[in-house]
């Protein structure tokens, strides 16, 4: 008679063999919901949906709605550029300068602008510009019209000289950006390296000022 281990064995061996050919049974999988709620979910807080009008329910409608309230609110208020512009003579400076002429004698005249138009928008520069307006007034223009009285007398100065005044800037900005690196030096009390914060400004600058430095030499060639 054959022992009880093997008995138990061989009826675990088939009914495992039975159950593999049942028919599986059918699941469905429950895929989790993406919706997004300002309560986070929590039956304890409140629904935003049962306290809010729905006339400000959701971020679209609330700035529609404070447009309609106050148009010059602070929430969807844009740089005013013409008005700074204006307020700050930019451009009776830009003439006082000589910054035109200056440029033409670099090669930059009307026609050669008008050829340059064609190729930006080949490099999709001008599309990028157009959709991303928003950004460039509230983000870029501030920082260039506000700081513009100080630059147009620097590059009135760098366009006597030529691209190569531009390439000894964007080699000087570059160059003070790696020494503060190399140095290891950090702002004082709050400890960031002064190469990483720095960087933000003096690595744009010298890589538009070798563009710049490179779009003269092209054009006196």
């Amino acid at each position: 008679m054959a022992p009880l281990s093997t008995l138990f064995a061989s009826a675990a061996l088939l009914a495992t063999g039975a159950s593999a050919f049942t028919a599986p049974s059918q699941t469905t999988a429950v895929r989790p919901s993406t919706k997004l709620y300002e309560n986070f979910g929590f039956d304890f807080a409140e629904d935003q949906a049962e306290n809010t009008p729905q006339i400000i329910l959701g971020e679209a409608n609330y700035k529609k709605w404070l447009n309609s309230v106050d148009p010059d609110n602070m929430l969807n208020r844009q740089y005013a550029v013409l008005r700074r512009v204006r307020e700050l003579g930019l451009l009776e400076k830009t003439a006082e300068l000589g910054i035109l002429s200056k440029l033409e004698k670099n090669g930059l005249t009307l026609q050669k602008a008008e050829e340059l138009l064609p190729k930006l928008e080949e490099l999709g520069l001008l599309s990028l510009v157009a959709n991303n307006q928003q950004l460039l007034i509230n983000g870029v223009a501030p920082l260039a019209v506000e700081g513009a009285p100080l630059l147009l007398p620097v590059v009135a100065g760098a366009l006597d000289v030529g691209p190569s005044a531009f390439f000894l800037a964007a080699a000087a900005a570059g160059g003070l950006d790696a020494f503060l690196f190399a140095s290891g030096a950090e702002v004082p009390f709050v400890g960031l390296s002064a190469g990483a914060v720095a960087g933000l400004l003096l690595i744009p600058l010298s890589v538009v000022s070798a563009g710049v430095g490179v779009a003269l030499g092209s054009l006196k060639d």
